[in-house]
């Protein structure tokens, strides 16, 4: 038995011997940090600037945090407990018709998760018809979704960051025919796509208004979920069932969300700070 042992150490010790040494690390290569290639590729995104006079103006009311943005802090927290409950990232946010607040709400709901530091947000506008959140965060450009969709531009040229969590992808010019660019088989792979290069916790699109055209009926199937806006004293009861009915056809109806009221003042952050 101890022969045998010997045998095989003596074996060990020849193969070692002919098994090359690594080379010393020089100076530069021991003081090399580890980089991280997704940290990487968000910080490399331009960053967005918006005036101060802008955040009253755009009712921009979670941008800062506090009182005023109680109401979506309370929206971000719910709409995350359904998120993580059913393993979900990609929310639609849309309407009955224009008009509702959509776009204001996705605006808001961005800067209120931005404020969640461990999750990594990527917002983009699929209201391709008009300006949308590019003019209620008065931001200006050459191109729009449809650009990325078709190739036209990269989208990380194209979009734009808040602090180190939250994208931006915005409309600068309205888009002709937006029904056919989002039910083609080209805006699959430009989400796909973006998903696997910047790896997202959520995706939240602003998506055109379910009456106004079939622009949204396309895109809706590619989502998990989504938010229907109604306006307070100005959607009828008779078009959030119908938008609804529609919107549950096409995805899971995460909730419903009454906008634009006017009399729950002191409801919401009126306690704010007191623990």
């Amino acid at each position: 038995m101890e022969r045998l042992q010997q045998a095989i150490q003596k074996a060990r010790e020849a193969r070692d011997s002919r098994q090359p040494q690594p080379l010393p690390l020089t100076d530069e290569q021991r003081h090399v940090p580890e980089t991280n290639a997704d940290e990487d590729i968000w910080l490399s995104v331009p960053e967005i600037k918006i005036e101060s006079r802008l955040i009253s103006r755009s009712r921009l009311m979670s941008y800062r945090g506090g009182p005023s943005a109680t109401p979506y802090d309370m929206l971000r927290t719910k709409m995350l407990q359904q998120i993580q409950s059913n393993g979900w990232r990609r929310v639609a946010i849309t309407s009955p018709y224009s008009g509702c607040g959509k776009s204001t709400t996705a605006a808001n709901l961005a800067f209120s998760l931005g404020r969640q530091e461990d999750l990594r947000t990527i917002v983009i506008d699929f209201d391709m018809r008009r300006r949308g959140l590019a003019e209620i965060l008065q931001q200006s450009g050459k191109y729009s979704m449809a650009d990325v969709i078709q190739g036209n531009v990269p989208f990380h040229e194209h979009a734009l960051r808040h602090g180190e969590n939250v994208i931006f992808g915005l409309n600068y010019t309205p888009t002709r025919n937006p029904a056919e660019i989002l039910q083609s088989k080209r805006m699959i792979e430009t989400l796909e796509q973006i998903e696997a290069e910047y790896k997202p916790d959520i995706m939240l699109f602003d998506t055109p208004p379910l009456m106004a055209s079939d622009d949204s009926h396309g895109f809706l199937r590619n989502v998990n979920c989504a938010l229907l806006l109604a306006a307070a004293e100005e959607t009828s009861i008779d078009h959030i069932d119908v938008a609804e009915q529609q919107l549950a056809e096409l995805t899971k109806v995460m909730g419903i969300v009454l906008n634009k009221c006017r009399y729950i003042s002191g409801a919401f952050g009126h306690e704010y700070g007191s623990y």
